[in-house]
């Protein structure tokens, strides 16, 4: 066997596993760390065939079952991948044009997500950010006292505010053009790590559940599994579930859009992803381009349609914004909802008991 034929059999090893050792059902980060690179993943799976056909074409054992490795872990990861494309049917219509007497206007609400990263200096470039786009939401993730201060310009138009900053990379402000009815801060599984619950007030005097969260990620220098990010989506899971309410769940999930987590979470919440159909918006990491995948994320209900999705420009954060635009349809009717399978709420509840022990 030639040392080419050698390295792609090693190759074909390596990127078979690493594609699928993310089904094991374990939450150790050295696990779960692996849900995340599967654009990698594909790209280097079609490397590996490609250096293949170009440079051994052998069909002896065993390099036939490493060619057959990489082939099924390339049609995975394309099946993974395929809901983010614009081939795949949309999960969030598209509003369509205005009409003539705009009454839809009041009932649009427009909602700029950032993760900041606590010890970036860019704070000018964030209030330009905000400038330009003029959101009616704001929602900053990873902001201390510092950030806070320096982004009290915005109070001026944004009199509604729910400010929680910390200084463990976990604290959150919230400004808001719409009045707010009711709001909580909320420690839904670890008592370091915050979330916000809040009833907005469109224009139009609708109301809109809103949640924010920014759960703790499974990684050697974070937590050593991933239990405790999933309970918190799933908690929020389950209790947006059943609700006839307008639902917007937003913010860093510190998961990907295709993991089981993150599909599970849909299932249990009901709630719609407006990047199926579109495209991945990839947010995460804002300084490598060849490490990025879709941390950041915006869930909705039923009751909206989409006018705009946006990545933004990074402002010096490790993540790039993301700038979204929905409107509320009083008259939505449900379609594609996502429910739950088999064991989903079992599992969920397992999840959720586990966390809490």
């Amino acid at each position: 066997m030639s040392t080419i034929d050698t390295f792609l059999i090693g190759y074909a090893f390596v990127i078979t596993t690493i594609s699928f050792i993310h089904l094991i059902r374990v939450d150790a980060w050295w696990i779960r760390i692996w849900d995340f690179p599967h654009l990698q993943l594909t790209v280097l799976a079609a490397m590996g065939l490609l250096g293949w056909v170009a440079l051994s074409r052998n069909t002896e054992w065993p390099m036939l079952l490493g060619v057959t490795g990489l082939l099924a872990a390339l049609v995975y990861e394309g099946w993974l991948i395929y809901p983010f494309t614009q081939l795949h049917r949309k999960q969030v219509k598209y509003f369509g044009k205005p009409t003539a007497d705009r009454s839809e206007d009041h009932n649009t609400i427009r909602i700029l997500n950032a993760n900041v990263f606590m010890d970036n200096t860019h704070c000018p470039d964030v209030l330009k950010l905000v400038e330009k786009h003029n959101p009616d939401v704001v929602m900053i993730l990873e902001a201390n006292q510092r950030w806070q201060t320096e982004l009290e310009p915005l109070e001026a138009k944004f009199p509604h505010r729910i400010l929680h900053p910390l200084e463990n990379t976990y604290g959150l402000l919230f400004y808001s053009r719409f009045a707010i009815q009711h709001h909580e801060v909320r420690f839904l599984i670890q008592d370091d790590i915050p979330s916000i619950y809040a009833q907005l007030e469109l224009d139009s005097g609708q109301v809109i559940h809103f949640y924010g969260i920014h759960p703790m990620p499974p990684s050697p220098t974070e937590h050593y599994r991933s239990t405790e990010r999933d309970a918190e989506l799933l908690v929020v899971g389950k209790e947006v579930r059943g609700r006839e309410e307008p639902i917007i769940v937003a913010g860093d999930l510190n998961d990907v859009a295709w993991s089981h987590s993150t599909r599970l979470f849909q299932r249990v919440s009901g709630l719609l992803d407006p990047r199926i159909g579109r495209g991945l918006y990839n947010t995460f990491h804002a300084n490598y381009f060849f490490l990025r995948w879709p941390l950041d994320h915006i869930f909705v209900s039923h009751h909206f349609k989409l006018r705009l999705i946006r990545r933004l420009p990074n402002c010096g954060s490790d993540h790039f914004p993301i700038l979204i635009s929905l409107t509320y349809v009083p008259d939505a009717v449900p379609m594609d909802v996502p429910t739950p399978e088999k064991d989903d709420m079992k599992e969920a509840a397992e999840i959720i008991d586990k966390a809490t022990e």
